[in-house]
């Protein structure tokens, strides 16, 4: 399995044996041991305990992400779940459904909404204000517009986003508006640079994340500026439960490059909502 790394984005400072026991420990080497126990099975027996104790918290919104990536489908967790109301409660098996449902998004209703526009990728997506101006997935891309699908770096993104290239070829600087639909993000990825080079993001709309390697995440708001230095390890993306926008300025530099990396994994992204930014 993928690399823990919540518990030192959200407690390194603050506690750092614990968040090592975390990160290293419980999902280094346990969860590692698939062998004996495979990953899909530590997740239902996980569940199954935090079901149990009534424990219907983040915790458990991160285990069912990391139920889903390693292989629990929405059949099998929609029966687990019903299984357990009868041994660990109604209303923990309620509550548990709550976050399932949002994990595990609901075919039926996509379905229903197709045809009304409202459906991205594999996501319902309400209206929301931004301002004063009421978008949703056919208006939103704030002030510069939505511009096209992303397909050229599909392959890097969790998600659907849209480009719309605001400079012209040959211009000094490079400028997108990039547009993420909700829950959307890039992979890991570094601007490399022998001189110069990076990155300049400034939000216009709607709400985000950015996270370089090794620091805590940061909450993005329209009028946010982030300064991506060159060969500095990040990725950025929309809120869970929001559109968000911003201008991406690449700076000039010599020997530029842009390498990806990983993915960032629906359980460390979920948990994100810990963090409050």
């Amino acid at each position: 399995m993928a690399k823990q790394t919540a518990g030192r984005n959200i407690l390194g400072e603050f506690a750092p044996q614990f968040a090592a026991l975390n990160d290293d420990v419980l999902f280094g080497e346990v969860w590692s041991r698939e062998a004996e126990l495979p990953a899909k099975m530590r997740s239902i027996v996980t569940i199954s305990a935090l079901v149990g104790k009534g424990i219907v918290d983040t915790s458990l919104q991160h285990h069912l992400a990391a139920a889903r990536e390693n292989g629990v489908t929405r059949e099998e967790m929609v029966e687990i779940l019903t299984q357990l109301a009868f041994y660990a409660g109604w209303p923990n098996a309620w509550a548990a459904f709550r976050m399932a449902k949002d994990v595990y998004f609901d075919d039926s209703r996509i379905a229903a909404d197709a045809d009304a526009g409202m459906v991205v990728g594999d996501r319902i997506v309400e209206s929301e204000t931004i301002g004063n101006e009421q978008v949703g997935p056919g208006s939103y891309g704030g002030l510069f517009g939505l511009g096209e699908l992303n397909e050229a770096y599909a392959e890097y993104f969790t998600g659907k986003s849209y480009l719309n290239k605001l400079s012209h070829d040959g211009d000094p600087i490079t400028i997108f508006n990039v547009t993420f639909e909700p829950g959307c993000r890039n992979n890991w990825h570094i601007h490399h640079a022998e001189s110069g080079g990076g990155q300049v993001l400034i939000c216009m709309g709607g709400q985000g994340w950015y996270q370089a390697w090794g620091e805590a995440p940061r909450a993005l708001k329209p009028g946010d500026i982030v300064e991506i230095p060159a060969n500095v390890k990040h990725w950025h993306g929309a809120a869970s439960d929001s559109w968000f926008s911003h201008l991406a300025f690449e700076i000039p530099g010599t020997g530029t490059s842009t390498e990806w990396c990983e993915p960032v994994s629906d359980a460390d992204y979920l948990a994100l909502d810990e963090s409050d930014g």
